[in-house]
């Protein structure tokens, strides 16, 4: 079986220990690429470093994390932007809104968003949404956004089914990672009505481990486990679940397929 990371942070120093037995290990299991969103001008260059240690593997997104989202917030995307201007990337992201910590900068941090969405609109590029406590607002701001070049991924999807078809009908795809093994996780809800072919597959490693892992480091290696959580979910079984999400993951980085 053949799997993709959509999301996950390796180039993280959590990894540093050990991130080539980690990559090593996940091909083992079968995930061929791990796609890396990037979350602040901090991290470029750790994200570029393992893309070039790990070619064909370790593939590269440019964007800013809400999180991230400060005063200086025009200052990060201006960097951001010049990176964008002068070479490929597989997404914008991981951008979006996140109302879960500090509510601080949100004015911020939909501002932030808009100009990242008109970079993934004159790109063609997808972007990629962080949306934490802030699922309505960001399917919001899609919607007014929305054109035909506008596609992506709702990131570390944990909304309701209301929720879910309204991305889908709005093009866009579901990301699906360690909550789905979580036994309050509500995706027991959603997956068997929605089905796979609306689903990629991601850890968002180091965080957000699978059951029986979680409170641990997350890791791409874990994505089987993701992936089988899945199937039984969807009432699919294991090859299905790969033959899905890998095509699903092959349409939406089109651009970026090495």
């Amino acid at each position: 079986m053949k799997y993709t990371d959509t999301h996950a942070h390796i180039y993280s120093k959590k990894y540093d220990d050990d991130r080539s037995d980690v990559i090593r290990v996940s091909a083992e299991n079968g995930v061929e690429k791990i796609y890396m969103p990037n979350i602040d001008v901090e991290s470029i260059d750790a994200m570029l470093e393992a893309e070039l240690k790990y070619p064909g593997v370790c593939i590269p997104m440019m964007g800013l994390h809400p999180c991230d989202v400060k005063k200086d917030f025009e200052k990060q995307l201006y960097v951001m932007e010049e990176w964008i201007e002068n070479r490929e990337f597989a997404a914008i992201g991981e951008t979006g809104l996140d109302l879960y910590w500090d509510k601080t900068f949100f004015e911020q941090q939909k501002e932030a968003l808009r100009i990242q969405i008109t970079w993934a609109k004159k790109k063609k590029w997808p972007i990629v949404l962080h949306c934490r406590e802030s699922m309505d607002e960001t399917i919001a701001i899609i919607k007014e956004e929305k054109t035909d070049d506008l596609k992506g991924i709702f990131h570390c999807f944990s909304g309701t089914i209301e929720q879910a078809k309204q991305i889908i009908e709005l093009g866009f795809l579901l990301g699906i990672g360690g909550v789905s093994t979580y036994k309050n996780g509500g995706l027991d809800q959603i997956l068997p009505e929605l089905g796979l072919e609306h689903v990629v597959l991601e850890t968002d490693g180091p965080y957000l481990a699978p059951v029986p892992y979680r409170g641990k480091r997350n890791s791409p290696e874990y994505i089987p486990i993701i992936a089988e959580r899945i199937g039984v979910l969807a009432e699919s079984s294991l090859e299905k679940v790969s033959e899905i999400t890998q095509r699903n993951t092959k349409k939406i980085f089109n651009h970026f397929n090495l």
